[in-house]
């Protein structure tokens, strides 16, 4: 049996509730020590805890480096932490935007930042939640969209520079995910679900194999209103 020092260890964004809850709960139960970073944290010790606005880059810094610095290694960072706001462009409130842009693109960037040192001397793995909002639009999401589709190229681009340093990248985009509390629609994925997913592409993989992009559907689907050659008229 590993020592507590040998065990790895993953910092996962927004692990309070929903989705990231789930990814950390998969990790600490195949070893992982879990160290989070949770505007709003919930009070679970196993969940390593830090009170981080990602809004504030100045405060990913001083978590990143505490969190490092406590457990004394970093093998994983899982960017999962995300807000929404839909409105049609033409009401959508600037505010909004700025909000939007900050946690679910900004932040990944100081997250790859402040997490390289540690994953390069691991040869380590930096995950990004995606979504299949990246690449299919809908009215009223371009501020959850556009935010979604960037980390395509910001997780690509990471893996080309920092494959030859040891560190992996992967992007994984779920669809619809049962994220609320008492959402038990039989036509999305669970979060449990979606978190052994990600889990098992993080510790379930050869090491010599890198999973650059991962798409998850639900596996069942509603019957769809339009289908065949009539979809071209609601595009």
């Amino acid at each position: 049996m590993p020592s507590e020092a040998e065990r790895p260890v993953a910092l996962v964004t927004g692990s309070n509730r929903g989705t990231g809850r789930a990814v950390a709960a998969a990790l600490h139960g195949r070893g992982y020590r879990i160290r989070s970073l949770n505007r709003t944290p919930s009070g679970e010790d196993w969940l390593g805890e830090l009170r981080c606005d990602l809004a504030d880059p100045r405060r990913i810094a001083e978590c990143v480096t505490e969190a490092v610095a406590g457990a004394g290694r970093l093998d994983v960072c899982v960017a999962n932490a995300v807000d929404r706001a839909f409105a049609p462009l033409a009401g959508l409130p600037a505010e909004d935007w700025d909000r939007l842009v900050a946690i679910n693109l900004t932040s990944v960037f100081h997250l790859i930042r402040h997490t390289l040192p540690a994953l390069r001397a691991s040869g380590g793995l930096f995950v990004a939640m995606g979504s299949h909002a990246a690449t299919r639009f809908f009215e009223g999401g371009a501020a959850y969209s556009a935010t979604k589709a960037a980390l395509k190229a910001l997780v690509e681009t990471l893996l080309l520079e920092e494959r030859g340093n040891g560190v992996r990248a992967c992007l994984i985009s779920p669809g619809a995910i049962a994220n609320l509390d008492g959402d038990e629609a039989p036509y999305k994925m669970s979060t449990e679900s979606v978190g052994d997913c990600v889990a098992a592409v993080i510790d379930g993989w050869p090491r010599d194999v890198v999973v650059g992009e991962l798409e998850i559907r639900p596996a069942r689907l509603p019957a769809p209103p339009v289908t065949g050659i009539d979809r071209l008229l609601h595009v």
